[in-house]
C-alpha cells in the first residue's frame, strides 16, 4: 500500500492511500463503512496491523464501495511530508564507494568501519516534497545532497536481532540527507545535518509487503536534471537487518521512527572539482518502486 499525506483546496493534512491516479481518504472511507481509521500517518503506524488490515479490507473492495467525496485525483491534491518522525537516525558511510570519496573528501577514515556510523537528525529537520531546502550563505558554502532509502518503523523495537528486525519495518520511504559539510565541528555531524530543511521525506510511506526485497532497489539523484549518484541498495555495507539491531542495542525505535540508511557515491563534496548545491537548483531524488522526492533550493536569508 501505497500512503501519503495531502492537503486538498487548503484544508488540514489527511491521509491518503494512493492508487494509480487516485488518492483515496482513509479516514473518510472508514467513516463510510461505519469503521474508524486515523486521519494521520503516524497515528496510523502507532495503530499497528489492526489499522493496517481494516484499510486493505476497504480499498479492496473496489471503487464501487469508495464514497465520491473519500477519492480525489492525484493532480488536485498536494503531497506533504508523510510524517513527523520522532527521531531520525542517520547511517553515515554505508555504501564502500561512499567510505572512499569521504576519505579524500572530506577527511574521514578510509578504513570501512566495523560498526554502523550513526548521528540523528531532528524533527524540525524533515521538510516535505515540493518543499524548498533552505540554503543560509551565512552559514554554509558547501550544501550536500545524499539520497537514501527510509526506514519507518512500525513496531516497538528494543534489543532486536538482525533475524527478527524485519518483523519491526512499517514501510519505507526517501530521505534526502542535506548537509553543510563546511559546519562539522570538531567531528560532529549534528549541526551540519541537522538543520532545518535538511531532512526532505516522502513522497510517500510503501507499506513492506510492497517492497518484497528492500536490498535490492535502484536509487539515484539528480540536480537541475543531471545525474549525480546511482547505485543500488544491495551495496549497503550494513544492511537494514543489521542496522536495526545495532540501533536498538541500546537505542529504543519507536512506531514512525525512520533510519536513513546511507548514501551511495557522488556526493558533491566527492565531485572534481567540488558541486555544491545554490538557490535556483532542484533536486530530484528517486528509490525504485517509492518514487522521486523533489525539492527547489532557495535562499534563506
Amino acid at each position: 500500500m501505497r500512503l501519503v499525506t495531502y492537503t486538498l483546496d487548503g484544508t488540514s493534512a489527511r491521509l491518503g492511500a494512493q492508487l494509480d491516479d487516485r488518492v483515496i481518504d482513509l479516514a473518510a472511507l472508514a467513516d463510510h463503512h461505519d469503521v474508524e481509521l486515523p486521519q494521520d500517518l503516524l497515528s496510523f503506524v502507532q495503530a499497528g496491523d489492526a489499522a493496517l488490515g481494516t484499510a486493505r479490507r476497504l480499498l479492496a473492495g473496489g471503487p464501487a464501495g469508495w464514497p465520491a467525496e473519500a477519492v480525489h485525483r492525484t493532480g488536485e491534491v498536494s503531497l506533504r511530508v508523510p510524517l513527523r518522525p520522532g527521531k531520525i537516525i542517520g547511517v553515515g558511510l554505508n555504501y564502500v564507494e561512499h567510505v572512499e570519496e569521504s576519505s579524500r573528501s572530506l577527511d574521514t577514515d578510509k578504513e570501512l568501519p566495523p560498526r554502523p556510523v550513526l548521528f540523528s537528525k531532528p524533527a524540525t529537520a524533515v521538510t516535505g516534497p515540493g518543499q524548498p531546502i533552505l540554503h543560509n550563505a551565512d552559514l554554509t558554502t558547501q550544501l550536500d545532497w545524499e539520497c537514501e532509502l527510509a526506514v519507518v518503523i512500525g513496531r516497538t523495537a528494543w534489543r532486536v536481532s538482525e533475524h527478527e528486525a524485519f518483523d519491526h519495518v512499517f514501510g519505507y520511504s526517501i530521505v534526502n540527507d542535506i548537509s553543510a559539510r563546511d559546519q562539522r565541528r570538531s567531528g560532529q555531524w549534528f549541526f551540519s545535518k541537522g538543520q532545518d530543511s535538511y531532512a526532505p521525506f516522502g513522497p510517500a510511506v510503501v507499506t513492506a509487503d510492497d517492497v518484497p526485497n528492500p536490498m535490492a532497489l535502484d536509487l539515484s539523484l539528480r540536480v537541475n536534471g543531471v545525474t549525480k549518484q546511482k547505485s543500488n541498495t544491495r551495496h549497503m555495507l550494513f544492511p537494514i537487518a543489521r542496522l536495526i539491531a545495532d540501533i536498538t542495542s541500546g537505542v529504543t525505535l519507536e512506531p514512525g521512527d525512520v533510519i536513513a540508511t546511507g548514501s551511495p557515491s557522488g556526493v558533491g563534496a566527492g565531485m572534481v572539482p567540488p558541486e555544491f548545491l545554490t538557490p535556483g537548483d532542484t533536486v530530484e531524488a528517486t528509490v525504485e518502486g517509492i518514487g522521486t522526492l523533489t525539492n527547489p533550493v532557495i535562499d534563506a536569508r
